[in-house]
């Protein structure tokens, strides 16, 4: 017989079925906010038997399937079902009970080896699997709760070494055993010297021959050092996967926290700024106590009203089991929310997604949404001006298909619609041309946008200042093993990250290679923002995949002027090991340079984890901050390019920004943060607004402020953004308000 190994297999294989309606339960109510509550403790009740990622009914099958085996049974078949309650038991967070059942299942070789086919390989990888689970069993018994800024960052020193060392210890004599029948596999090679790390052993203790890792930590360049510290804020949130916005929801022009869980019953959590760099729990204030689950969020302010809105998405990975609503919570200007999802038009389907993206793409004035579903079409929502919205995605020709894992508008070639550019793990990406008459073409392939195959977060950005957007789009291929022997510098099989640089007029040219950016990351999490302030845009992913294997750093890449990047994971201290989600750059704390919020968590219960704040330690450069206010544009200026033009020592140069919440996985705050490098002023700062088709020019601007920038107004109005500093400017009274 051959051992079935419970490993969680991500499938991408499309599946009929039609669209899961509201249960009548919540048909009979008529309040939208209190419809979808009950509808979400509805698919909590039904977690446990439906969702393998989730619930523990395979756990209970296989304890019961166990215990009811004959006194006669093969030894082999008990073999099996041990192992895959062991999996079952890692996945539901009772790690130790795990490991005692795979020791248990070694034990029995004696007895089953001779009439075990491929007994040998068996043994091999329930060598390498229990040294996995010995792996975790550290985390918990040292990183879980560990509340030092070195806890888990790569490589582990300091306070991230760990008290309790009996696990790693045992994890460590498995890798070796398995690596001595195995000695090529990267993936032992990799856990070996991350073993060795948390026992404060490496390098000199790996054994010489796996020890290779030493010259792979020391390439990253110098650089400045980041910490975290959403422990001292109290924004260390311990859940599973989910999203994270950065946003000033309650209009005092100071950022707001906002993170979800994917779990069904994890609930949505906020955190209002003190205005002085610290947070209070809002959640209940916020009203919403009862709105759980989303593997991520966007925000957008739809309705035009002022505030800023979220959209939550659920149920993406669990296919035909994840047909669960999303949410649109409306803000009413105090950052207390009412789910208003039902009476605006978006609530009739339910479909599996994660990615969503907002635009004005036919330049009416307000913000229209793409949802990139998973199982089924995906849906173009046109807003017709009061907030509600309608599917028209069928007669716009952008129903996709593909399993679409990333979504994001931008104007590539400035004819003032935007175009949209779906990633997809299953199939070639699309570039969806916007015609400008309600339909849209694609593109990607006559563009050469259509690699990486299986791909997952996407993004437009300028990254070399040319006034041109360019696409970035991560390879996705869910295995440790390719990302190690990359990281390595093995050959593998899995494609590579890709970044197209475009020309402005539709044509775009892959500068992967020369851009040093051809590597296995396998992120899900992403964002892009400005970290040292030098004017070019940096980015930053949280990789992983669900299985426990998957114990990979998360990646920093800083952007060398445009000509180049250079990772700097290691040197700033970013290379968190947990698995990394949503990712958001923002000033938190209004000292000038942006923070990184990161938030962590797997996507079983056992492999929950504490969201980061990692602290920009500052790097003496000039910003300015900017924040829109559409009149004729959407209220938000989502689409709007800025362009700073600066002098540093005596050379001219342009900075570009694009109004937008960022990559597709975490949410920055609309409000744009821009690097000025060494200059004091701007010496022309352009705001270009699609819609209207007009362009506002601001002469002589000085640096290190915030600006409040109306569409059509001559002059803009400033907004003190120092931690002391608490009068603002009401822009309408030109009078100074507390």
């Amino acid at each position: 017989m051959r051992l079935v190994m419970l490993f969680v297999v991500l499938s991408v294989a499309g599946c009929g079925g039609k669209p899961v309606p509201a249960t009548s339960q919540t048909e009979v109510i008529d309040d939208s906010h209190a419809r979808m509550i009950a509808a979400l403790k509805e698919i909590q009740s039904r977690t446990s038997d439906e969702q393998p990622f989730l619930g523990d009914g395979p756990r209970r099958r296989l304890t019961q399937q166990l215990a009811s085996l004959p006194a006669g049974a093969p030894p082999t078949a008990k073999l099996q079902l041990q192992f895959q309650l062991a999996e079952a038991l890692l996945q539901a967070g009772e790690t130790q009970t795990a490991v005692d059942l795979l020791h248990d299942c070694l034990s029995m070789f004696p007895q089953v080896g001779s009439i075990l086919p491929n007994a040998d390989q068996v043994q091999d990888q329930l060598t390498k699997r229990l040294a996995v689970a010995y792996l975790r069993l550290a985390e918990n018994q040292n990183c879980v709760k560990c509340r030092d800024g070195d806890c888990c960052i790569f490589p582990i020193q300091g306070g991230g070494i760990h008290r309790n060392k009996e696990p790693a210890r045992n994890a460590a004599t498995h890798l070796t055993t398995y690596l001595e029948r195995n000695p090529d596999d990267a993936t032992a090679i990799w856990l070996l010297n991350v073993a060795y790390m948390t026992l404060g052993e490496y390098p000199d203790g790996v054994p010489e021959r796996w020890r290779v890792l030493d010259d792979q930590v020391a390439r990253d360049v110098e650089f400045p050092r980041f910490k975290n510290i959403a422990p001292e804020l109290g924004l260390d949130t311990f859940s599973m996967c989910g999203g994270m916005i950065v946003e000033d929801f309650n209009g005092d022009n100071w950022l707001d926290v906002v993170s979800s869980s994917w779990d069904p019953a994890g609930q949505m959590r906020c955190w209002l700024s003190n205005g002085d760099g610290t947070f209070k729990d809002h959640t209940e204030q916020a009203n919403l106590t009862g709105l759980v689950g989303g593997l991520n969020m966007i925000q957008a302010d739809y309705d035009g009203d002022g505030d800023i809105d979220i959209l939550v998405l659920r149920g993406a990975w669990l296919r035909e089991h994840g047909r669960h609503p999303n949410s649109l919570l409306q803000n009413d200007g105090n950052a207390r929310f009412r789910d208003v999802t039902f009476d605006v038009g978006l609530g009739e389907n339910f479909y599996p997604t994660q990615s969503a993206a907002w635009a004005d793409y036919d330049n009416d004035g307000d913000l229209d949404l793409f949802v990139a579903n998973e199982l089924d079409n995906s849906e173009l929502f046109n807003n017709d001006g009061t907030g509600h919205f309608t599917n028209v995605a069928s007669e716009a020709g952008v129903t996709g298909g593909r399993y679409p894992k990333g979504v994001i508008w931008g104007d590539y070639d400035n004819d003032r619609f935007p175009d949209l550019y779906v990633s997809n793990l299953k199939g070639p990406n699309q570039l969806y041309h916007n015609n400008g008459d309600g339909t849209f073409t694609d593109v990607a392939a006559q563009a050469g946008v259509t690699e990486p195959l299986r791909s997952f977060p996407t993004w437009f950005w300028d990254f070399n200042n040319d006034g041109a957007l360019d696409i970035y789009v991560a390879a996705y291929w869910s295995s440790v093993d390719n990302f190690a022997a990359d990281y390595l510098g093995q050959s593998h099989q899995a494609g590579t990250d890709r970044l197209y640089q475009g020309d402005g007029k539709g044509g775009f040219r892959d500068v992967t290679e020369e851009m040093d950016l051809a590597k296995v990351t396998l992120p899900m999490g992403s964002n892009f923002g400005d970290m040292d302030n030098d004017g070019f845009l940096d980015f930053y992913l949280g990789t992983g995949y669900p299985d426990y294997a998957g114990l990979m750093p998360n990646r920093m890449f800083r952007n060398e002027r445009g000509s180049h990047f250079k990772e700097v994971t290691t040197s700033a201290g970013l290379g968190h090991l947990q698995k990394g989600h949503a990712v958001s750059f923002a000033d938190y704390d209004h000292d000038g340079d942006q923070d990184i919020f990161i938030e962590l968590g797997g996507a079983f219960p056992g492999d929950a984890f504490s969201d980061a704040l990692f602290q920009n330690p500052g790097f003496n450069n000039h910003w300015i901050m900017v924040r829109l206010t559409g009149t004729t544009s959407n209220r938000a200026g989502v689409g709007a390019r800025i362009r700073a033009d600066v002098t540093e020592d005596g050379a001219s140069r342009s900075i570009y920004k694009w109004v937008n919440s960022g990559g597709t996985f975490g949410g920055n705050p609309l409000c744009q943060h821009l690097g000025l490098g060494t200059a004091e002023r701007i010496d022309q700062l352009e705001i270009y607004w699609p819609t209207s088709d007009t362009t506002q020019v601001f002469k002589d601007v000085k640096a290190d402020q915030m600006l409040k920038i109306f569409e059509g107004e001559g002059e803009y109005n400033t907004v003190p953004v120092g931690p002391a500093e608490r009068t603002l400017v009401d822009v309408s009274s030109k009078t100074a308000v507390e």
